[in-house]
């Protein structure tokens, strides 16, 4: 004999409202995280975007400001031009192989200085600013210059090597475990410091001579 359950409606209705309600709880996460996360990585563009300007913020102060001014004009002309010519060179050692300014397809470098690390334009950044803050003669903002740079540039790259990752896949993981951030690794690879395109990047970087003419004006007027 065959014997029938009725169905039982108020044990359905109770899973059914907690079913509602587990999936109500995790669409209610789900839309707290991801303005979250669209907003952070909002804030990563615009850093990104506006890494130029925001990096220039101590030069453009250091333009300006006389406060604490060293007497020895000279010598700091010389070691501030030395930097920043430095680091000029690092941008164009690096432009002959990445190719970002030269109108040539993007690919995944791993040569001259990317075989050390893996931001060399950054780090020539770097040190083009510290030069340009040398020549204004206040050697006590050479530390606000390093460190900021620092803090800009590490904000970019994180947004740089998220959107990098995406196009070049397991072989940019890779390179990302094998090859430091900042500090350059030993390598046997050849660094080749100059090669076929070193003339056009030259010329590509030629522009940056232009972030002198500021510092250059500013000592102008002090004999004056």
């Amino acid at each position: 004999m065959a014997i029938h359950i009725p169905h039982d409606s108020a044990v359905t209705g109770v899973c059914e409202y907690l079913n509602d309600g587990l999936e109500f709880a995790a669409a209610q996460r789900h839309s707290s995280v991801l303005p979250s996360l669209t907003n952070y990585m909002s804030q990563l563009r615009f850093f990104y975007n506006q890494r130029g300007v925001l990096a220039s913020l101590p030069l453009i102060l250091a333009v300006f400001i006389t406060y604490g001014e060293t007497q020895e004009g000279v010598l700091a002309w010389a070691i501030g031009l030395s930097i920043f010519f430095l680091g000029l060179f690092g941008r164009i050692w690096a432009q002959q192989h990445l190719h970002y300014r030269l109108k040539m397809a993007i690919i995944l470098t791993r040569t001259g200085p990317y075989a050390l690390l893996r931001n060399p334009i950054y780090v020539s950044n770097t040190l083009m600013s510290i030069g340009l803050t040398v020549t204004s003669r206040l050697l006590w903002m050479v530390p606000v210059t390093l460190v900021w740079c620092a803090l800009v540039f590490s904000i970019v790259v994180r947004e740089e090597e998220s959107r990098v990752i995406k196009v070049f896949g397991q072989p940019y993981a890779d390179y990302l475990k094998d090859v430091p951030r900042w500090l350059p690794r030993a390598t046997q690879q050849p660094l080749g410091l100059v090669n076929e395109h070193f003339t056009r990047s030259i010329r590509a970087e030629l522009y940056n001579l232009l972030y002198v003419l500021p510092f250059l004006i500013k000592e102008i007027v002090r004999w004056y």
